[in-house]
């Protein structure tokens, strides 16, 4: 395994000579170091996972150390990647998903001025997203946290020309700041409590240091949460995740489907232990995660925005994964994840495909009749679309969601309310997807095609429609044949899910109470959104349309409690007295440069006058004194 730390170097590497090569690569060569690096990266994360499986069960992870990193004040912390099974399935799906959505972005982008530095970014990002979810110890993998958040506002303002591109920017950048502070206030915790900020020496001392429901163990863990949630768009601050889809739409795929916003559910299953000695973070999390599904699928029922629709859509299907962690359902979170990569971004591909072919249309309502001029692009995209809305049997969404529905009972932490939310969210998510390819692929056409899908864009969609129907089949309840390969190969890292209900009539009354949520949302949404020459924008009132269409007024909240205070008191003291000391100090440097500039007008008889004048005040001060 002499070969780890190559994994997010290539990446890196393909960074550098982007960036400051960008004027002497010509554009195929820009791409083959773009999407090679990622390629060459994703063949050796295969090749870790290869050997890591080889050593199970005997060896369950290993520790690569590159160099020391900080060693100063009793504090030691190596460069170094700690490889497990959740390691691995993390590196797998950054890897081969950033790998076609990279050769989707020659295509997409080739018309773009910027290709060199687009693709020097989504580099640094994969870099960076790496070295988080390889990190041995928890300040490293902050390094990678900040890294993509970096990245993220390069990639969200790229077409930054666009005022309000550089604005989704910067909202993006500062609300994800908030809960990158809690996390690093909960660092600071960590290490003043435990001397160590290596992840596993510091979960084993957690667990002999504090007893089950400390105190301060549960403040470590909230301000934890606090980052989980900032990162992975989770109430109250889902508000950037909407306004970032002004990036290119290969930048949606990964970073905000795909890999960076599952940054969250990431850091709670990798400080599991953490977590679980604290029953009221578990709850919260849990809690946290059934509004946050609820909420944000409501809100994509009333989008016209094609992409808007997938970010309230991405947003609810992470609240997902955290009603699972929240309910100590490790395995089900992480494998909706990996479920989730696979269709979320094929969707966003899709929808790209159909952007591009649209000449930039996004509108849903400008859409229509696209189901026979773009037969491939329809077809992946109704693959994608029906693993979001868990059609049963046949799509990996169907059994990743059936998976937490169930364990959202089951499961100790869990419960009727919470199933309930997860029930509630499945029938939604039909609902808003079949809305969504209604407007999208059935109907009249209101938007002529101008450019037509090419092989670079059509080969990751057929690979990843593939991927949304099949990779489902890893891991499938006990009532449909009980394949355990994925949580089989989780067991290693994470603990295993204490099912309370495990009554097998109980389990299956519930998977046909899913499936039937899935199927009948189906139904009903064409029975509502029927294709039809003009339909209308929405089934809902005027005014709730209004409100679930802004998010629930969220952005309006923040700005009226947050925003406009803050901007008020920089207005009002943007002349204190502070500031005018430093305008009088700038202002007598500039009235010395004046005085002095005097004495150098060119005239070389004033100089001759000066130097003799000065000799004869220096004699002068010599005799006398």
């Amino acid at each position: 395994m002499e070969f780890v730390g190559y994994i997010p170097l290539l990446p890196f590497a393909g960074f550098l000579v982007l960036a400051l090569g960008a004027q002497r690569l010509t554009r195929p060569l820009v791409g083959v170091v773009g999407v090679g690096s990622i390629g060459a990266s994703a063949l050796l994360s295969a090749l870790t996972a290869a050997g890591l499986l080889k050593r199970l069960p005997g060896e369950t992870a290993f520790t690569k150390t590159l160099w020391t990193w900080i060693d100063t004040g009793g504090l030691h912390l190596d460069m170094a990647f700690y490889i497990d099974s959740l390691t691995v399935v993390m590196m797998l799906v950054i890897t081969f998903v950033g790998f076609f959505i990279h050769l989707y972005s020659t295509g997409y982008m080739a018309e773009d001025k910027d290709y060199a530095r687009f693709f020097a970014c989504m580099n640094l990002f994969v870099s960076a997203m790496l070295v988080l979810v390889m990190a041995e110890n928890l300040p490293l993998l902050y390094l990678g946290w900040e890294g993509v958040g970096l990245c993220s506002y390069l990639l969200i303002g790229f077409w930054y020309t666009d005022k309000a591109n550089g604005y989704a920017a910067r909202k993006a950048f500062v609300v994800t700041r908030v809960g990158d502070t809690a996390m690093a206030v909960g660092l600071f915790l960590l290490y003043n409590h435990l001397g160590t900020l290596s992840i596993q020496p510091t979960m084993i001392k957690a667990s002999s240091l504090w007893p089950h429901g400390s105190g301060t163990l549960t403040l470590a863990t909230l301000l934890l949460l606090g980052g989980a949630v900032g990162k992975s768009a989770q109430l109250p601050l889902q508000t950037w995740l909407p306004d970032a889809m002004a990036g290119p739409t290969p930048v949606s795929a990964l970073i905000h489907a795909a890999t960076m916003v599952t940054a969250g559910v990431y850091l709670i299953a990798r400080t599991h232990v953490l977590f679980m000695l604290s029953p009221l973070a578990m709850t919260v999390t849990a809690m946290i995660g059934a509004a946050t599904l609820l909420i944000a699928g409501f809100s994509a029922l009333c989008q016209h925005d094609i992409k808007r629709v997938l970010a309230y859509s991405t947003i609810s299907q992470l609240g997902y994964m955290f009603l699972a962690l929240g309910v100590g359902a490790w395995s089900a979170a992480v494998f909706h994840l990996v479920t989730h990569a696979f269709f979320k971004a094929l969707l966003f591909l899709a929808a790209g495909a159909v952007i591009h072919a649209l000449h930039g249309e996004q509108d849903m309502f400008r859409m229509g009749g696209l189901k026979n001029r773009l037969p491939l692009t329809f077809w992946t995209f109704l693959a994608g679309a029906a693993s979001l809305a868990a059609l049963p049997l046949v799509t990996a969404g169907f059994y990743s969601k059936d998976m937490i529905i169930w364990e959202a009972y089951a499961s100790p932490l869990g419960g009727y309310g919470f199933w309930l939310a997860a029930m509630a969210g499945a029938l939604v998510t039909s609902l808003y997807t079949s809305r969504m390819v209604i407007l999208t692929f059935f109907g009249t056409v209101k938007t002529p095609v101008h450019h037509p899908p090419g092989l670079s864009m059509t080969l990751p969609l057929s690979v990843l429609a593939v991927l949304s129907l099949t990779a489902g089949f890893m891991e499938t309840p006990h009532t449909l044949g009980g394949v355990h390969i994925f949580s089989g190969l989780l067991h290693y890292a994470l603990p295993e899910t204490k099912i309370v209900q495990s009554r097998i009539t109980l389990e299956i009354l519930f998977q046909i109470l899913a499936a039937t949520t899935a199927v009948g949302g189906i139904v009903w949404a064409f029975f509502l959104y029927k294709p039809q020459p003009e339909p209308a924008p929405s089934r809902l009132p005027k005014s709730i349309d209004r409100f679930l269409f802004s998010g629930w007024g969220f952005d309006g909240l923040y700005d009226r409690v947050f925003v406009r205070p803050y901007l008020a008191l920089a207005h009002l003291d943007k002349n204190d007295i502070i500031d005018r000391f430093y305008l009088a100090l700038s202002q007598a440097s500039l009235g010395c440069n004046r005085i002095f500039s005097l004495t150098q007008n060119g005239r070389l008889r004033t100089y001759v006058w000066g130097m003799g004048i000065g000799a004869a005040v220096v004699i002068f001060m010599a005799v006398t004194l």
